[in-house]
């Protein structure tokens, strides 16, 4: 039993297929000269990573939002302390 390329992290799986796709992963892995294993990995990571919705920066999401008109002139730091604390 050859293990040295697996890694402690793996987890054993268990699937079912038709015959006939598998035969065909066979030969294709002797064909790269690799494993029916490695080959069936490849193809679940592919797969798992075409899946993924890539992440956009919060800065590159959308583009701002208007709210609207300014009601009233902002008169400086302190005017909006004393709004903020000032509440009931």
């Amino acid at each position: 039993m050859e293990y040295k390329h697996m890694s402690i992290f793996m987890k054993v799986v268990t699937i079912h297929v038709e015959e006939a796709v598998y035969r065909d992963f066979q030969k294709l892995a002797r064909r790269a000269k690799r494993s029916t294993s490695d080959l069936i990995r490849e193809a679940m990571d592919n797969f798992r990573r075409s899946c993924k919705t890539p992440r956009t920066p919060l800065w590159q999401a959308t583009e701002p939002a208007s709210v609207g008109h300014i009601s009233v002139p902002w008169a400086g730091r302190q005017d909006l302390n004393d709004d903020f604390f000032d509440r009931q």
